[in-house]
Protein backbone atom coordinates (compact mmCIF):
# COMPACT_ATOMS: atom_id res chain seq x y z
CA UNK A 1 0.00 0.00 0.00
CA UNK A 2 1.15 3.34 -0.38
CA UNK A 3 -0.02 7.24 -0.41
CA UNK A 4 1.04 10.32 -0.53
CA UNK A 5 2.80 13.14 -3.63
CA UNK A 6 4.05 10.98 -6.71
CA UNK A 7 4.99 12.83 -9.64
CA UNK A 8 6.40 10.50 -12.65
CA UNK A 9 9.06 8.82 -11.72
CA UNK A 10 11.50 7.77 -14.37
CA UNK A 11 14.42 5.30 -13.90
CA UNK A 12 17.68 5.62 -12.58
CA UNK A 13 19.20 3.29 -14.87
CA UNK A 14 18.39 2.48 -18.31
CA UNK A 15 19.41 -1.59 -19.01
CA UNK A 16 20.52 -1.86 -22.63
CA UNK A 17 18.91 -5.08 -23.69
CA UNK A 18 21.49 -8.30 -22.67
CA UNK A 19 24.29 -6.05 -21.30
CA UNK A 20 24.90 -7.23 -17.61
CA UNK A 21 25.02 -4.41 -15.45
CA UNK A 22 28.32 -4.18 -13.33
CA UNK A 23 28.40 -3.12 -9.00
CA UNK A 24 30.68 -2.58 -6.50
CA UNK A 25 29.27 -3.77 -3.63
CA UNK A 26 31.52 -2.22 -0.41
CA UNK A 27 30.00 -3.99 2.49
CA UNK A 28 31.65 -5.98 4.83
CA UNK A 29 31.47 -10.30 4.91
CA UNK A 30 30.15 -12.05 7.42
CA UNK A 31 31.17 -16.16 8.67
CA UNK A 32 27.79 -17.33 10.01
CA UNK A 33 24.44 -15.17 9.60
CA UNK A 34 23.26 -13.91 6.30
CA UNK A 35 24.08 -10.55 5.67
CA UNK A 36 25.58 -7.81 4.21
CA UNK A 37 27.96 -9.59 1.18
CA UNK A 38 26.15 -12.67 1.70
CA UNK A 39 23.22 -11.02 0.89
CA UNK A 40 24.22 -8.70 -1.76
CA UNK A 41 26.25 -10.74 -4.07
CA UNK A 42 23.47 -13.58 -4.01
CA UNK A 43 20.79 -11.03 -4.53
CA UNK A 44 22.08 -8.93 -7.55
CA UNK A 45 23.50 -12.05 -9.58
CA UNK A 46 20.26 -13.68 -9.16
CA UNK A 47 19.20 -10.19 -10.82
CA UNK A 48 21.34 -10.20 -13.82
CA UNK A 49 24.13 -7.82 -12.54
CA UNK A 50 27.91 -8.94 -12.02
CA UNK A 51 28.42 -8.07 -8.58
CA UNK A 52 32.31 -7.30 -7.89
CA UNK A 53 32.69 -7.64 -4.23
CA UNK A 54 34.86 -4.78 -2.03
CA UNK A 55 35.28 -6.38 1.63
CA UNK A 56 35.27 -3.33 4.20
CA UNK A 57 35.63 -5.98 6.95
CA UNK A 58 35.29 -9.62 7.96
CA UNK A 59 32.76 -10.79 10.84
CA UNK A 60 33.27 -14.25 12.18
CA UNK A 61 29.21 -13.99 12.84
CA UNK A 62 27.08 -11.24 13.02
CA UNK A 63 26.98 -8.52 15.87
CA UNK A 64 24.33 -10.11 17.55
CA UNK A 65 25.96 -13.35 18.34
CA UNK A 66 27.26 -13.61 21.93
CA UNK A 67 30.94 -13.39 20.70
CA UNK A 68 32.50 -12.07 17.66
CA UNK A 69 35.61 -11.09 15.85
CA UNK A 70 35.99 -8.71 13.26
CA UNK A 71 38.86 -7.82 11.12
CA UNK A 72 39.41 -4.42 9.62
CA UNK A 73 40.50 -4.26 6.23
CA UNK A 74 41.01 -0.49 5.08
CA UNK A 75 44.44 -1.31 5.17
CA UNK A 76 44.39 -3.76 1.44
CA UNK A 77 41.70 -1.48 -0.09
CA UNK A 78 43.86 0.86 -1.36
CA UNK A 79 45.83 -1.34 -3.08
CA UNK A 80 42.72 -3.79 -3.94
CA UNK A 81 41.23 -0.54 -6.02
CA UNK A 82 44.40 0.43 -7.56
CA UNK A 83 44.70 -3.04 -9.20
CA UNK A 84 40.91 -2.25 -10.63
CA UNK A 85 42.30 0.72 -12.40
CA UNK A 86 44.98 -0.78 -13.73
CA UNK A 87 42.72 -3.07 -15.89
CA UNK A 88 41.27 -0.10 -16.92
CA UNK A 89 38.68 -1.75 -19.83
CA UNK A 90 36.10 -2.48 -16.67
CA UNK A 91 32.81 -0.20 -16.30
CA UNK A 92 31.05 -0.26 -13.14
CA UNK A 93 27.26 1.01 -13.35
CA UNK A 94 26.90 1.20 -9.73
CA UNK A 95 28.89 1.08 -6.65
CA UNK A 96 26.83 0.53 -3.63
CA UNK A 97 28.19 0.57 0.21
CA UNK A 98 26.71 -0.81 2.93
CA UNK A 99 28.72 -1.24 6.53
CA UNK A 100 32.16 0.47 6.97
CA UNK A 101 34.96 -0.35 9.08
CA UNK A 102 36.81 3.30 9.61
CA UNK A 103 36.99 6.53 8.24
CA UNK A 104 39.42 6.27 5.90
CA UNK A 105 37.11 3.56 3.81
CA UNK A 106 35.44 6.61 3.03
CA UNK A 107 37.80 7.94 1.11
CA UNK A 108 38.21 4.56 -1.02
CA UNK A 109 34.89 4.46 -2.06
CA UNK A 110 35.10 8.46 -3.29
CA UNK A 111 38.08 6.86 -5.10
CA UNK A 112 35.56 4.64 -6.67
CA UNK A 113 33.49 7.40 -7.66
CA UNK A 114 36.45 9.23 -9.32
CA UNK A 115 37.36 5.88 -11.23
CA UNK A 116 33.73 5.55 -12.50
CA UNK A 117 31.93 8.99 -12.37
CA UNK A 118 28.78 7.54 -14.29
CA UNK A 119 28.08 5.03 -11.87
CA UNK A 120 25.09 4.94 -9.57
CA UNK A 121 26.26 5.79 -5.79
CA UNK A 122 23.82 3.89 -3.41
CA UNK A 123 24.45 4.49 -0.02
CA UNK A 124 22.97 1.89 2.52
CA UNK A 125 24.45 3.75 5.81
CA UNK A 126 24.42 0.95 8.05
CA UNK A 127 26.04 2.23 11.58
CA UNK A 128 22.79 2.55 13.85
CA UNK A 129 19.73 1.05 14.74
CA UNK A 130 16.73 1.33 17.59
CA UNK A 131 18.16 4.44 18.96
CA UNK A 132 21.75 2.95 19.14
CA UNK A 133 24.97 2.92 17.15
CA UNK A 134 27.19 0.00 16.49
CA UNK A 135 29.71 -1.19 18.61
CA UNK A 136 32.69 -0.88 15.95
CA UNK A 137 31.31 2.81 14.95
CA UNK A 138 33.36 5.34 16.18
CA UNK A 139 31.94 9.70 16.43
CA UNK A 140 34.87 9.77 13.80
CA UNK A 141 32.88 6.78 11.45
CA UNK A 142 29.82 8.24 12.01
CA UNK A 143 30.95 11.46 10.52
CA UNK A 144 32.13 10.38 7.91
CA UNK A 145 29.34 8.01 6.57
CA UNK A 146 27.58 11.24 7.10
CA UNK A 147 29.61 12.67 5.01
CA UNK A 148 29.42 10.15 2.58
CA UNK A 149 25.47 10.41 2.39
CA UNK A 150 25.57 13.73 0.41
CA UNK A 151 25.69 13.57 -3.11
CA UNK A 152 24.25 9.75 -2.97
CA UNK A 153 21.55 8.88 -6.08
CA UNK A 154 19.96 6.35 -3.32
CA UNK A 155 20.08 6.87 0.50
CA UNK A 156 18.59 4.00 2.33
CA UNK A 157 18.98 5.01 6.26
CA UNK A 158 16.52 4.58 8.90
CA UNK A 159 15.54 6.70 11.95
CA UNK A 160 18.63 6.63 14.10
CA UNK A 161 20.54 7.00 10.97
CA UNK A 162 18.72 9.86 9.75
CA UNK A 163 19.33 11.58 13.00
CA UNK A 164 22.94 10.87 12.90
CA UNK A 165 23.42 12.30 9.20
CA UNK A 166 21.19 15.44 10.10
CA UNK A 167 23.42 15.64 13.54
CA UNK A 168 20.52 15.18 15.88
CA UNK A 169 20.37 14.08 18.50
CA UNK A 170 20.05 10.04 19.44
CA UNK A 171 17.21 9.17 21.71
CA UNK A 172 14.36 6.67 22.11
CA UNK A 173 12.12 8.55 19.47
CA UNK A 174 14.89 7.11 16.92
CA UNK A 175 13.79 3.70 18.26
CA UNK A 176 11.40 3.02 15.29
CA UNK A 177 8.01 3.91 16.53
CA UNK A 178 5.53 6.54 16.34
CA UNK A 179 7.00 8.92 14.08
CA UNK A 180 4.25 11.16 12.46
CA UNK A 181 4.44 11.62 8.59
CA UNK A 182 5.16 15.45 9.27
CA UNK A 183 8.27 14.27 10.91
CA UNK A 184 9.40 11.65 8.34
CA UNK A 185 8.57 14.20 5.80
CA UNK A 186 11.25 16.70 7.46
CA UNK A 187 13.41 14.37 7.59
CA UNK A 188 13.57 13.42 4.37
CA UNK A 189 13.57 17.00 2.93
CA UNK A 190 17.09 17.43 5.32
CA UNK A 191 18.35 15.07 3.40
CA UNK A 192 17.59 15.84 0.24
CA UNK A 193 19.04 19.26 1.24
CA UNK A 194 22.27 17.40 1.49
CA UNK A 195 22.31 16.79 -1.91
CA UNK A 196 20.91 13.09 -1.93
CA UNK A 197 18.46 12.52 -5.08
CA UNK A 198 16.44 9.78 -3.96
CA UNK A 199 15.86 8.77 0.09
CA UNK A 200 14.13 5.92 0.96
CA UNK A 201 13.36 6.22 5.12
CA UNK A 202 13.08 2.90 6.22
CA UNK A 203 11.58 0.39 8.73
CA UNK A 204 9.20 2.92 10.69
CA UNK A 205 7.13 1.15 12.92
CA UNK A 206 3.56 2.60 15.35
CA UNK A 207 2.93 -0.50 16.91
CA UNK A 208 -0.26 -0.92 13.85
CA UNK A 209 1.05 -4.18 12.44
CA UNK A 210 2.95 -2.89 9.67
CA UNK A 211 6.25 -1.56 8.85
CA UNK A 212 6.40 1.69 6.70
CA UNK A 213 9.03 2.80 4.16
CA UNK A 214 8.48 6.74 3.26
CA UNK A 215 10.28 7.84 -0.29
CA UNK A 216 11.27 11.48 -0.95
CA UNK A 217 13.21 12.45 -4.28
CA UNK A 218 14.59 15.78 -5.45
CA UNK A 219 11.52 16.82 -7.57
CA UNK A 220 9.22 16.49 -4.70
CA UNK A 221 7.53 13.34 -4.69
CA UNK A 222 6.88 12.19 -1.06
CA UNK A 223 4.81 9.17 0.07
CA UNK A 224 4.74 6.07 2.20
CA UNK A 225 4.59 2.09 1.09
CA UNK A 226 3.59 0.03 3.90
CA UNK A 227 3.26 -3.47 4.26
CA UNK A 228 2.54 -5.75 7.14
CA UNK A 229 5.14 -6.47 9.65
CA UNK A 230 6.31 -10.19 10.58
CA UNK A 231 6.51 -11.13 14.28
CA UNK A 232 10.47 -12.24 13.41
CA UNK A 233 13.88 -10.63 14.17
CA UNK A 234 16.41 -11.62 11.34
CA UNK A 235 19.73 -10.96 10.50
CA UNK A 236 20.17 -8.45 7.27
CA UNK A 237 16.70 -7.69 6.54
CA UNK A 238 18.10 -4.08 5.73
CA UNK A 239 20.61 -5.44 4.03
CA UNK A 240 18.22 -7.82 2.08
CA UNK A 241 16.01 -4.75 1.46
CA UNK A 242 19.02 -2.51 -0.08
CA UNK A 243 20.18 -4.91 -2.57
CA UNK A 244 16.08 -5.99 -3.86
CA UNK A 245 15.23 -2.06 -4.25
CA UNK A 246 19.09 -1.89 -6.05
CA UNK A 247 18.25 -4.67 -8.35
CA UNK A 248 15.26 -3.26 -9.45
CA UNK A 249 16.48 -0.05 -10.63
CA UNK A 250 19.16 -1.70 -12.26
CA UNK A 251 16.73 -3.59 -14.05
CA UNK A 252 15.32 -0.47 -15.29
CA UNK A 253 12.34 -0.26 -13.40
CA UNK A 254 11.10 3.31 -11.64
CA UNK A 255 11.77 4.15 -8.57
CA UNK A 256 8.39 4.53 -6.86
CA UNK A 257 7.89 0.47 -8.63
CA UNK A 258 11.28 -0.79 -7.24
CA UNK A 259 10.17 0.42 -3.71
CA UNK A 260 7.07 -0.67 -3.80
CA UNK A 261 7.41 -4.21 -4.59
CA UNK A 262 11.15 -4.32 -2.96
CA UNK A 263 9.23 -3.90 0.48
CA UNK A 264 7.36 -7.31 0.10
CA UNK A 265 10.29 -9.20 0.39
CA UNK A 266 11.76 -8.05 3.75
CA UNK A 267 9.13 -6.76 6.39
CA UNK A 268 10.62 -8.81 9.79
CA UNK A 269 12.01 -6.17 12.15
Amino acid sequence: MSNGTISAMPPLYQRAGAYIPRVAAVHDLCGYGKCSLGIAIPVLSAAGCDVCPVPTGLFSSTRRSPAWYMHDTTEILSDYLAAWSNIGAWRFDAVYSGFLGAPEQVDRIRDLYTMYPKALRVVDPVMADHGKVYPTYTPELCAAMAELAEGADILTPNLTEAAIILDEPIEDAWAGENISDDEAHRLAEGLLAKGTKTVVLKGIQRGDGLIRNFVATHDGSFFEVNNELLPYMLHGTGDLYCSCLLAAVMAGRPTDEAVRSRATLSTTR
